[in-house]
């Protein structure tokens, strides 16, 4: 059921088995997956349904380097569905190695295997609206697709691996109705601010709940569950200071450390035009599923390289430059002042409008006029009138000359951390402040994939890709931090010093205490969080209903 908590009655206690603080992908997961369980599940959001500037303003806070990392209230939102609102799509699963202790990756490794989280992989797909769980051409179309890159064999890369897109799904449109008429209490505009701890340090509880109107009220819970992301379910701990004085769970100055996104850019010039075949689009599945096919590297080639893990796609030359002459490409640069800033930042990087390239790019709509109608027909029929909608712009250039998109693991690091500022929001709350880093072996990761790509074209006499080795961090950290994947600030482990919770999510320090989310991740791995953020939600839901069910009311 859906209720506003600026309506419970101030100074009241409410009682509750699970008490989920988070209303986006993780959060709405665990709700649904315990709701035939016959446990008492209150979930939380912190703002409401729609849009609200005051909700979102309390994310805001402050970065060490705003040229490295957004300000914390970008590429979140603030209500029910979380950052889903934003979200782009691409499911992709971790792979196996992603979860191995690595010598040449410092600090990687988990206390858990892939076999923990493959059986609820296939359930996360169909929650997340992106079908089978069939991430290899070969598993996922019945007759093989023509070849990525025709002729192109490697030891070191496979094309064959896929991302799959949702629609994208919005987690509080797609599961509202199964909200609304479910036994789970969800509490609109219900800010989380701090938890108590019991005198021996063991134990949580209660949750102070505030509203921006200026209600507040608690909930005594069983069992309580940090789910409001990797940056906010640090921040609440932070927030609340545990029997060490210094945060719940943070005894050991762990909370919000080894802080991850990913490691993105686009360089060069992929040279394809004396391949035998180039494909870079997106291929529709048996059930109607966009995917996509990637030039991965292998785990093999990742040892042998020391290198993490790392992933390319074949990319439209960059758009702010109109030496590309197409149409649509300039027509996105003139729309410049429209596109929301999570999108113009990939899009444009940080070079400022220029009126002189302006005009270029409107010669670019004048004489390519043709192919711009016919893209905009394509984009509003299969895009902006779809219910599953084509995930991004395609364009193949006609001389077979791409850039190279990368996305890459980046290696956990203590020094990249969020901390309290000292500023509070509207109720009360410090600030976030963020100081994200990366590291040697980050460039090492890229720089070297890079490298032996360029070597396996050119072994292949597929292609050829040119680019300045010596440019590799500059692009790499060309956007800075990777939008909105918030990794790693309450990590996974079995040592309380170097860890927050435990292979099942539990605080090591508190009992009843659970983060989910992509905080809890030990390494990045290439994928993008949110389809394993969801499969780790499951998990989750069958450890609490294991745990919970003997007393539940």
């Amino acid at each position: 059921m859906l209720e506003d908590a600026r309506h419970i009655p101030g100074g009241s206690t409410l009682a509750a088995d699970v008490c989920i603080a988070g209303g986006g992908a993780a959060g709405i997961t665990l709700a649904l997956a315990l709701m035939d369980s016959g446990l008492d599940v209150v979930l939380l959001a912190g703002g409401g349904e729609k849009s609200d500037k005051a909700a979102q303003a309390l994310y805001e806070g402050e970065v060490a380097d705003a040229g490295l990392h957004p300000t914390p209230d970008r590429y979140r939102v603030r209500g029910l569905g979380g950052s889903t609102k934003l979200w782009g799509g691409r499911c992709v699963p971790f792979d196996p190695i992603d979860f191995e202790r690595r010598d040449y990756i410092a600090h990687s490794g988990w206390p858990i295997g892939p076999e923990a989280l493959r059986p609820y992989y296939p359930l996360a797909n169909l929650l997340c609206d992106a079908g089978a769980f069939a991430y290899t051409a070969a598993e996922a179309f019945p007759e093989a697709p023509p070849p990525m890159l025709g002729g192109f064999e490697s030891a070191d890369f496979s094309t064959d691996t896929l991302e799959r897109f949702s629609l994208p799904t919005d987690f509080a449109r797609r599961y509202r109705p199964e909200l609304e008429r479910g036994p789970v209490r969800v509490l609109l505009n219900a800010s989380l601010c701090s938890l108590g701890t019991s005198p021996d340090g063991r134990h949580a509880g209660p949750a102070q709940i505030r509203t921006l109107g200026g209600n507040a009220f608690s909930v005594e819970a069983r069992t309580y569950v940090m789910a409001a992301g990797g940056l906010e379910s640090a921040r609440l701990l932070l927030a609340s200071p545990g029997a060490s004085g210094r945060g719940l769970g943070n005894a050991h100055d762990v909370v919000g450390r080894y802080y991850m996104c990913h490691l993105a850019g686009t360089i060069g010039t992929v040279d394809l035009s004396g391949a035998a075949s180039a494909w870079h689009g997106y291929d529709l599945s048996p059930e109607g599923v966009y995917c996509r096919r990637r030039i991965a590297l292998r785990p093999g080639a990742q040892r042998a390289l020391r290198a993490g893990n790392f992933v390319a796609r074949l990319h439209h030359p960059r758009i702010p430059d109109p030496g590309h002459g197409i149409g649509i490409l300039s027509a996105l640069y003139l729309a410049r002042p429209i596109i929301p800033y999570e999108y113009g930042k990939r899009l444009y990087g940080d070079e400022p409008f220029s009126t002189r390239l302006a005009l270029a790019h409107v010669r670019n709509l004048l004489t390519d006029a043709p192919g711009t109608a016919a893209f905009l027909w394509n984009w509003l029929r299969r895009r902006t009138l779809a219910r599953r909608k084509f995930p991004s712009v395609i364009v193949r250039p006609r001389n077979l000359r791409f850039s190279l998109d990368f996305h890459a693991e980046q290696e956990p690091d203590p020094e990249s951390r969020i901390t309290l500022g000292n500023e509070t929001d509207a109720l009360g709350v410090r600030r976030l402040r963020v100081e994200w880093r990366y590291s040697r072996q980050d460039v090492q990761t890229v720089s070297t994939a890079l490298a032996a790509f360029a070597q396996a074209l050119q072994e292949n006499n597929t292609g050829c890709f040119e680019y300045e080795p010596e440019r590799v961090e500059e692009e790499m950290t060309r956007y800075g931090a990777y939008g909105g994947h918030h990794i790693g600030t309450a990590r996974m482990g079995t040592d309380p010093r170097s860890s927050v919770v435990d292979a099942d999510c539990r605080l090591h320090e508190a009992s009843n205490v659970f983060v989910a989310g992509a905080a809890v991740f030990p390494t990045s791995s290439q994928a993008n969080p949110t389809l394993t953020v969801v499969a780790l939600a499951l998990r989750l839901a069958d450890h609490l209903k294991r745990e919970l069910a003997g007393g539940a009311t």
